[in-house]
């Protein structure tokens, strides 16, 4: 298989497993971000608030891509030009770029959490910018290989990771009984649920590009969904526990408080390099759709390497990272609206071939899709801080459909 290959999977080329599939995924959120949403949830008004919030907006978040890995699964395609669909070939561009340049930042943030672990681990015998860019080099060179060479590298680090996070929450269930009490909140729980079903959905772009290689719909689904949500339900507490403990955010000061050790830094350094695998290979997939002639090993080593200069040149990213998870929801929550209406309500199969082709049917923009995307954008804007997630996720479902009736009844192209 290719680094970043668009070409659409044949049926007989579909043979990866349900169980690599959602190692894929479980690799994907078993990381160190998840734990900062995590620990976002700490300035909640309680606890019983951040039990409220992960049981439900984790599952729901994570429904929203699991629904979509089918269209991967059925027709063969990469999920940048399954959009195509939906938005036409240059609507899809739009989202292409939005995910090109949200996993740039992806990626720095990783990589500074992964070296602000190692640093605090190792007593500053590490320069946390040499530690960030080894890491992302790391990552860059295995997501050169393509969906095989990550395949083979989750099969032996999801293992790991989860052995290291068992450590982990051994440590913080030990430091319970010193558990202090929650300062005064500054998270409203509809909020908090915008940046839980945020983050989830978050990974919504690549609902296709590895479940093209699985050929079961129904394997799809429960494969990704599990992937997702188990790993949430898991860390997403154990990062609240953290900074309830350590009393702060900071990534190493979390860890050092309950005294994590090697399976800390085991944890968020493997954690790392197995999600930027991801977080690479969809930003290559991205900007090769909108521009073909890009050769796929120099889209994935551009991509990596910017995302790891990033990373190493500065540190804000963490700073800001809750809101930077409120404009991700924002973006991606009523794409994947309208992207649900399409594909799982109205069930029109698209014409493979029309997806591949600039000057045909969808060649343009697909102004219903584009307008209920918008719609599901300003509805999200407007309800942000409020709960912003249902507003904005049934805005776009019902404009799209809505929409299409219209183009329907009046036959418009």
């Amino acid at each position: 298989m290719q680094a970043a290959d668009l070409a659409p999977v044949a049926p007989e080329a579909q043979t990866q497993s349900g169980r690599d599939l959602f190692l894929i995924f479980a690799a994907a959120n078993i990381v160190a971000t998840t734990l900062q949403v995590g620990a976002s949830l700490a300035q909640l008004p309680s606890s019983a608030w951040m039990a409220v919030l992960v049981i439900v907006g984790v599952p729901l978040g994570s429904a929203l891509v699991a629904g979509l890995a089918p269209v991967g699964s059925r027709y063969g395609v990469p999920s940048m030009v399954a959009v195509r669909a939906v938005l036409g070939h240059r609507g899809a561009a739009l989202v292409a770029t939005v995910l090109f340049v949200t996993n740039f930042a992806w990626i720095a943030v990783n990589n500074t959490i992964a070296a602000s672990v190692l640093v605090q681990w190792l007593a500053g015998a590490i320069d946390p910018r040499t530690a960030a860019a080894g890491l992302g080099l790391l990552a860059t060179a295995i997501a050169a290989g393509g969906p095989a060479a990550v395949r083979q590298a989750d099969r032996w680090a999801v293992p790991a990771m989860t052995i290291a996070g068992i450590a982990i929450s051994w440590a913080v269930l030990t430091a319970w009984r010193d558990l202090p009490a929650p300062e005064a909140a500054m998270l409203t729980p509809l909020a908090g649920l915008d940046v839980v079903a945020g983050y989830q959905v978050s990974w919504l772009l690549m609902f296709a590009d590895y479940s093209r290689f699985t050929r079961t719909a129904r394997t799809s689904v429960w494969a990704v969904w599990l992937g997702l949500t188990l790993t949430a339900w898991w860390l997403m507490p154990l990062g609240w526990a953290l900074a309830r403990v350590s009393g702060g955010t900071d990534p190493g000061a979390m860890l050092a408080a309950v005294d994590a050790g090697p399976g800390a830094a085991v944890l968020v350094t493997l954690a790392t390099v197995t999600t930027n695998f991801v977080n690479i290979y969809l930003s290559s997939l991205a900007w090769r759709s909108v521009m073909p002639a890009v050769p796929q090993r120099a889209a994935v080593w551009t991509v990596g390497l910017v995302g790891t200069a990033l990373g190493a040149v500065s540190a804000v990213w963490l700073d800001r990272f809750a809101g930077f998870m409120t404009v991700i929801g924002g973006l991606l929550v009523p794409v994947g609206g309208v992207l649900l209406a399409h594909f799982l309500i109205r069930r029109i199969p698209p014409h493979v071939p029309d997806l591949y082709d600039p000057k045909g049917p969808l060649g343009g923009v697909r102004w219903t899709g584009l307008a209920a995307w918008v719609a599901g954008i300003a509805a999200y804007a407007v309800c942000a801080g409020t709960g912003a997630t249902i507003p904005g996720l049934a805005t776009a479902v019902v404009a799209y459909l809505a929409l299409e009736a219209w183009r329907d009844r009046r036959a418009l192209p």
